[in-house]
């Protein structure tokens, strides 16, 4: 009796699908969360498609995804079909020669294609936006379309060309009509990558554009730093819509195989699907022209540019001020200090920066900020004292606050002693006790941070016994702690309480003591980081005199209010903080807000190149040697 074979290519498949689909379904079902988490439904709700709409942000973004992509696909699609058409009646040498450059693009690292478009036009001074990511889109995709249709092109009887011409045809005829109908096949699958890779792409729209012009990629990934489940909708939008174009792909030619016959459904159907992309897109990109036709209004002819973290803002600020002053904002986002320390140092031009105190330092000291007009401002008198007048910035010449806060440890009550975390302060990061329960923040700057206040020592030691002292205490964190090392996903985790205790910012921390009521928040004694992220003017600026009006409204209540309870960030506005941690406000009951002044230990980061590099360098391999240990 023979055994029945247990299908495994079947159970393969099965998996293999669930691998890649289970995630889209997962992200759909909580884009319908009435909550902010991530990973806990709370309750069905269309808010954050509402969310969506109303942003215009990412209404503009959809637009300039898909008219960009439209444009560059039939741009990239003549430029390659005539190109691939034209090496095939070049000599073999030209030929090979072309194929290899043809191929160098699809091979090369896309960081370092981004990086040579935004020197490009940097060096020949051409204002990046929506024209340099639609040239950047079109020359990354023409090689997929001459890869694709190549192919095609070698299949064909090199001489039918030179006897559609002995029939009378002119050379354009040839080609049109004769050659284009025989490798139509490879022209549409041509199109059809390069309309994908250009939705998809988002590393070289990055770097090629600017003056505000956001892609839905570069939208999403700066959304995605914090809690902001609007990402899930716009995802959700953009799987809808592949569903639609897929259904009529298969749909149209089915339909159409029942009136036509056979030889011109041969001829027809390879361009139904394309035509069913480019219908579809290009009814999208009209309805959201309509919405953003409706949503803009008529502006003063000013226009600020300001270059701020992600999800840094308050809901209503930027429209508010724009409504004030008929001024129209433009704002560009970074995940990084370095990230903008970069385009700041290659002459990019915004007329405000939001950076941290030590890279605020770093761009004092290198003559990329200009001196504030303080007879322009009117709201330092507005701000609280402790962040005011610090090491980086002595009288705030060049900076105003715009948040400020600590770092520290965010635990959950139930599962950490909290005479543990008195008696060992960092240290508990070393106590076997809570192995793999705890989250390191992956900052070379923060991490080291606490292991210096471990060992007793100042954050901004130039000692290099002491930093290697701090190197080996994280190495033994990451050895024996099972430690697992995140950056932004620490809030929504830390919310659901999937851990003891993790280090976090305490504007994260304070989101996470609202979402659960079992979390606290603790800065050990030996001392931490009083950060601060001021606005600065670049000296570079085309329009000081609006960012000095900005920053007055960002000082004042109002703006400040909306940004800090939006954003959860705690404020450098004194009567905002007091209002969001009193009775009745957002923050009640939550310490982490509120940032410790009183602790002779804790201290500002300063900028120092020589530390800053072996700092990164040692973090490089305390993250090898977690990798390891895992």
């Amino acid at each position: 009796m023979k055994k029945r074979k247990r299908p495994i290519g079947k159970i393969l498949m099965v998996l293999i699908i669930a691998f890649f689909y289970l995630p889209i379904l997962y992200m759909i079902v909580f884009s319908f969360n009435d909550g902010r988490s991530l990973t806990s439904f709370t309750g069905f709700s269309l808010r954050w498609y509402e969310h969506m709409l109303e942003s215009r942000t990412m209404m503009e973004a959809l637009y300039t995804t898909f008219s960009v992509a439209l444009i560059a696909t039939f741009v990239s699609t003549v430029v390659g079909t005539i190109s691939a058409i034209g090496l095939s009646k070049s000599r073999k040498v030209i030929r090979n020669i072309m194929e290899q450059v043809d191929n160098l693009p699809m091979m090369n690292p896309e960081i370092v294609t981004a990086i040579g478009f935004m020197l490009l036009f940097i060096t020949f001074r051409v204002d990046k936006g929506y024209m340099t990511m639609l040239l950047a889109h079109i020359a990354f995709c023409i090689p997929y379309v001459i890869l694709s249709v190549m192919p095609k092109i070698r299949s064909l009887d090199p001489n039918v060309a030179d006897a559609a011409m002995d029939l009378g045809a002119t050379p354009w005829q040839a080609m049109t009509k004769v050659i284009v109908p025989q490798i139509t096949p490879g022209i549409v699958a041509g199109a059809l990558i390069a309309f994908t890779m250009s939705v998809d792409d988002f590393i070289i729209s990055y770097f090629a554009t600017g003056g505000g012009v956001k892609n839905l990629s570069i939208v999403v990934y700066t959304m995605s730093k914090r809690i902001n489940p609007s990402i899930n909708a716009a995802s959700t939008l953009m799987v809808v819509i592949i569903t639609i174009v897929l259904i009529l792909v298969n749909v149209i030619p089915a339909v159409a195989a029942k009136r036509k016959t056979s030889d011109e459904i041969k001829r027809k159907k390879v361009f139904i699907p394309a035509l069913a992309v480019l219908v579809s897109a290009a009814v999208l990109v009209m309805v959201l022209q309509v919405g953003n036709e409706t949503k803009e209004r008529p502006f003063e002819g000013q226009t600020l540019y300001i270059y701020n973290w992600g999800e840094y803002t308050g809901e209503n600020i930027l429209s508010d001020f724009e409504e004030e002053t008929g001024a129209k904002v433009i704002m560009e986002n970074f995940d990084s200090n370095e990230q903008m320390y970069i385009k700041v140092a290659n002459g990019e031009s915004f007329d405000i920066l939001v950076p941290s105190d030590y890279m605020i330092q770093r761009l004092i000291s290198e003559g990329y900020l200009q001196k504030l007009d303080h007879s322009k401002l009117n709201g330092m008198d507005k701000l609280t004292d402790s962040v005011k007048n610090l090491p980086y910035d002595p009288g705030n010449e060049y900076s105003v606050p715009y948040f400020w806060g600590t770092v520290g440890i965010v635990y959950d009550t139930t599962k950490v002693d909290i005479k543990d975390l008195e008696r060992e302060g960092f240290n508990i990061f070393l106590d076997e006790k809570y192995r793999g329960d705890v989250y390191l923040y992956d900052s070379e700057r923060d991490s080291f941070m606490m292991a210096l206040k471990a060992l007793g020592y100042s954050m901004n030691t130039e000692d290099m016994d002491e930093i290697q002292e701090a190197y080996e205490w994280l190495v033994q964190c990451v050895q024996t702690m099972d430690t697992e090392i995140v950056t932004d996903e620490i809030i929504d985790n830390m919310a659901q309480g999937r851990k003891a205790m993790g280090l976090i910012y305490s504007g994260d921390a304070a989101y996470v003591m609202s979402e659960n009521e079992d979390m606290g928040y603790y800065l050990p004694e030996t001392g931490t980081n009083i950060w601060s992220d001021c606005m600065v003017v670049p000296a570079n600026a085309a329009n000081p005199e609006l960012a000095h009006a900005f920053i007055n409204f960002a000082c004042d209540y109002d703006g400040a209010y909306d940004n800090s309870s939006y954003v959860g960030y705690t404020s450098a506005n004194e009567e905002v903080m007091e209002v969001l941690s009193g009775e009745g406000g957002d923050f009640e009951g939550i310490d982490a807000y509120i940032p410790r002044t009183d602790n002779n230990m804790d201290e500002v980061f300063e900028y120092n190149e020589n530390t800053r590099k072996v700092i990164s360098n040692l973090w490089s391999r305390v993250k090898i040697v977690a990798s390891n240990a895992n």
